[in-house]
């Protein structure tokens, strides 16, 4: 029965993954990690035009160029990828 359950579980972490690419998995970096959370925040608020309209009027900007600066943030959000050690 726990092998049943046990395969069950592993299925339905894996149709996870496949479905929401943004829920990590065991080998998930801390710089990774927080590259999907910023991706997520900034791709929610171009995709809702009342957030994008109200961090243009809070920037003192246009709509076009707040949505045209955070889809260019999208890119490298937290920055360049530290350096990988190859112990």
């Amino acid at each position: 029965m726990s092998s049943e359950l046990r395969y069950t579980a592993n299925t339905q972490l894996e149709h996870l993954h496949a479905r929401y690419t943004g829920t990590g998995h065991a080998d998930l970096s801390k710089y990774e990690w927080l590259t999907h959370q910023h991706r997520d925040t900034l791709s929610t608020i171009v995709g809702h035009p009342s957030l994008t309209s109200y961090l243009a009027i809070a920037d003192g900007e246009a709509t076009g160029r707040t949505r045209f600066e955070i889809t260019e943030r999208m890119v490298q959000p937290c920055g360049p990828p530290p350096a990988k050690d190859d112990d």
